[in-house]
């Protein structure tokens, strides 16, 4: 740990990157998955439960915390991370994504976004500023800046506008953030799917000399092999002494290939929305658990994790929970999928420090494709 915030490249392998983020809070290994906690919480888990997978950090997000129970209200009861008992670092969104998503319930201009509450119709404004004082409020170790994210496919004019319109936002909130001790504000490289303007935004927002670059508006339906385009065309202008982030990605296939391209950090809620509906993550790729091949299969998920969910429970216990609709389906099956998430950074992290990440990213496509295992 360090009064600053560093990131430190401690090997490459190809175009995989092995670093650490040390901070006042804690150190993150990258590349590194971060546990979405929405509104203060990793939802079906226990949060000494997501730290014991593996995590080093996890995911708040600004609007949400802003509507309930208020950004304000935090701050009064001593920041997120005493509110929810998590003492390790937390990056927050800056909540742009959540308010571009509201449509017809939103109005843009250059100052920022107006918008009515899903939760009361009440009307906010969230500007650049404003951003990131919501999320000094919620006491954010790193901080993202206000963006605009444009759903793919868009129009090329819609696409440059709204990332013309983000490099502005970036510029004032490096001016709001000022010089906050031991934390980070990192900038959004927008550009859809449009080469020109995602090499655009990299190299102006590179002119801002922030403490590390996300790579935002991608996974918005654009299909994989764009969105890995994109990450080859962005991430060689960008400095490689910051860390890369690819927001809102996503399955174990996308990590795996966007670590090849050179990310360090990734969000996502899939292992556990997944694991609310049934779908376990493996080593042998995905198992819908609601399938009657597991009705009186007594073998558990993955005998050979470290995880209990994983190994101590049978599949045929786990397709009684979540067929009877049982909450500890849910809470087991996104217990193992944070913790496959987690090892298998581990093993990337292992693999990148061994040289060897190009034969473990083959050996595990390999395992993936072969499907779950049959009963003997």
């Amino acid at each position: 740990m360090t009064e600053n915030f560093q990131f430190t490249l401690r090997r490459t392998d190809a175009g995989a990157r092995l670093g650490e983020i040390s901070m006042p809070r804690g150190t993150i290994r990258t590349p590194a998955f971060m546990p979405v906690g929405t509104v203060g919480t990793v939802k079906a888990m226990y949060l000494d439960q997501v730290r014991e997978t593996g995590a080093d950090i996890i995911l708040g997000n600004t609007y949400h915390l802003m509507l309930r129970p208020t950004a304000e209200r935090v701050a009064r009861l001593g920041g997120l991370h005493s509110l929810i008992r998590w003492e390790h670092p937390i990056l927050t969104d800056s909540g742009g994504f959540q308010v571009m998503s509201l449509s017809g319930l939103r109005k843009l201009d250059e100052q920022g976004v107006t918008f009515k509450s899903h939760v009361d119709g009440s009307l906010h404004h969230m500007s650049p500023e404003r951003s990131i004082e919501i999320q000094g409020l919620l006491g954010s170790d790193i901080q993202m800046q206000l963006d605009e994210c444009v759903a793919l496919p868009a129009e090329p004019r819609e696409i440059e506008r709204a990332m013309e319109l983000s490099l502005r936002w970036a510029e004032r909130c490096k001016v709001a953030f000022g010089n906050q001790a031991g934390k980070a504000m990192f900038g959004i490289v927008q550009g859809g799917d449009i080469p020109a303007l995602r090499i655009r935004s990299a190299e102006e927002l590179k002119q801002l000399d922030l403490k590390g670059y996300a790579v935002g508006g991608l996974a918005v339906g654009e299909p994989q092999d764009v969105m890995l385009k994109m990450l080859e065309e962005t991430l060689p202008v960008l400095p490689g002494e910051k860390p890369r982030y690819l927001m809102g990605v996503g399955t174990p296939d996308d990590i795996l290939k966007s670590v090849a391209r050179g990310i360090d950090m990734f969000d996502c809620v899939m292992p556990t929305r997944s694991g609310r509906h049934g779908l376990a993550f493996t080593r042998r790729g995905r198992v819908n658990i609601r399938n009657a091949r597991h009705a009186e299969d007594l073998r558990p998920l993955d005998e050979q994790s470290n995880c209990p969910a994983s190994r101590d429970y049978s599949r045929a216990y786990l397709h009684h929970l979540v067929r009877a609709n049982e909450a500890l389906g849910g809470m087991l099956l996104s217990w193992h999928n944070l913790s496959y998430y987690q090892e298998l950074m581990q093993g990337i992290r292992t693999a990148i420090a061994e040289g060897r990440f190009a034969d473990f990213m083959a050996e595990t496509l390999e395992e993936w494709a072969k499907g779950d295992l049959e009963r003997a």
